[in-house]
Formats: structure tokens, sequence, C-alpha cells
């Protein structure tokens, strides 16, 4: 008799016929084990290493305040099923703001490192403000608007160089909607400039520099630069 109902696959019907095409093909049951656990092909650092511009593939970060950024972010990771990877899915933003060299890109790439070694799954991209707005401005052939919400969307965004950039009401009005969806999401977002608060209102106008204010904590870096440091 048909039911709609739904049937427990344990049920012992099932596992009579199970047994019974066992034998019928000679097989038996007790010598059939447990398929052996395969390795994953790459690691999860593989797989970051290998998106990491090179100059960035052994970034590390230590500093105090975006070592506390990437706890913060772990801590609200969520696994999507049962037994999964947990996942970036929403957190806490760093604008972190100092003279060129200081280690700001430095301190971003590590910040995503960390969260890998911590065992959590991210989704990333990084992108220079310039190329940004590059990718972003309209142009024949190119859905600038799906661009627009993909960025948006993205779990975890690095903006490089903010500031960088020749200004326009173009390229405030893109920011502006950039991080006001980020911050209205809760997504991550590691900004870094070269600019002084003052010098970034004046650049990015009081809607945006009021968005990064609200949605990030800024982290200032000292006037050193690692590159001279390297070269010594």
């Amino acid at each position: 008799m048909r039911t709609r109902e739904p049937q427990t696959l344990g049920g012992g019907g099932t596992l009579d016929r199970m047994t019974r095409i066992l034998a019928a093909r000679n097989i038996d049951p007790a010598a059939v084990g447990p398929l052996a656990a395969e390795p994953e092909p790459y690691s999860a650092l593989d797989t970051l290493m290998a998106g990491l511009p090179p100059r960035y593939r052994d970034a590390v970060a230590d500093h105090p305040q975006v070592l506390a950024w990437a706890r913060d972010v772990a801590r609200q990771a969520v696994a999507p099923s049962l037994g999964a990877r947990r996942q970036v899915t929403c957190g806490p933003s760093l604008l972190m703001a100092g003279v060129v060299g200081a280690g700001k890109t430095h301190q971003a790439y590590g910040g995503i490192r960390a969260l890998v070694e911590a065992g959590i799954g991210v989704r990333w991209r990084a992108t220079t403000a310039a190329d940004l707005y590059a990718d972003l401005r309209p142009r024949a052939g190119v859905d600038s608007e799906r661009e627009l919400a993909a960025v948006s969307r993205c779990p975890l965004l690095i903006i490089d160089d903010l500031g960088a950039a020749k200004s326009s009401e173009w390229v405030e009005e893109v920011t502006y909607r950039l991080i006001n969806r980020r911050y209205n999401h809760m997504l991550p977002t590691l900004v870094t400039t070269n600019l002084a608060i003052k010098d970034l209102k004046s650049y990015l106008g009081d809607r945006v520099t009021s968005r990064l204010a609200q949605m990030t904590t800024r982290v200032e870096f000292e006037p050193v630069d690692r590159r001279r440091l390297r070269a010594a």
C-alpha cells in the first residue's frame, strides 16, 4: 500500500531488501567498510595564499586592534549547515589611517589570514579605490550597477588607498552608495587611507565621512615606513 507519509529509511523492509540485493551479488555486508576519508587537496590557507598578491602572501597581522577585529568577526561567523565551516556573515569594520608605508595594507591582508588560520571561511575581495572607481565607471558593454551590487554584497572587502583617486561628484556618490549598503548589512570592511579625517571629509563629503565614522573603528598607524625597514 502506497502512502504519502514520510517513511523511515532504516525500516526493516528497506534493510531486508538491501541485504537480499547484496546476497544476490555475493557481497558480504560485514566486509563492506566505510570509505576512507580523503584529505582535501588544498587547505583553506593554500587557497588564501593563491589569491593574495605576491607582496602580501607573508603578511601577518600584529596590530592589537586588527587582531581584536579578527576575533570579533570570527565570533560572529555562522555555519551555513550542520558540520560546515563557519563563514563570515557580518561584523565590525576598520578605518586604518596613516602615512604611506606605515603598514596599513600589510595589516589588512594579515587580518584575513588571521581569520583563515582561526578556521573561518572567508569570501573576500580587495581593491584599491582607484581600481574600484575604474571598474564601476559607466561604459559600453559593462553593467556597472551589477558590479556595484557584487562589491556591496561581498562578505569581506578591503578598500585600499581611499582618497588617493581624483575626487568628483560621481566618486562621492558611488562611494556613499557602496559604504551605505555595507553599513546597512553590517558587512566587515577594511578601509585604508593616507589622509587625515579632515582631508577625507573634504575629499568625500559629509555623508561618506559620517557613514565611515558610524561604521568603522579608526586605527591610527605610526609614521614608520615598513618598506624602508625591510631595505635596511
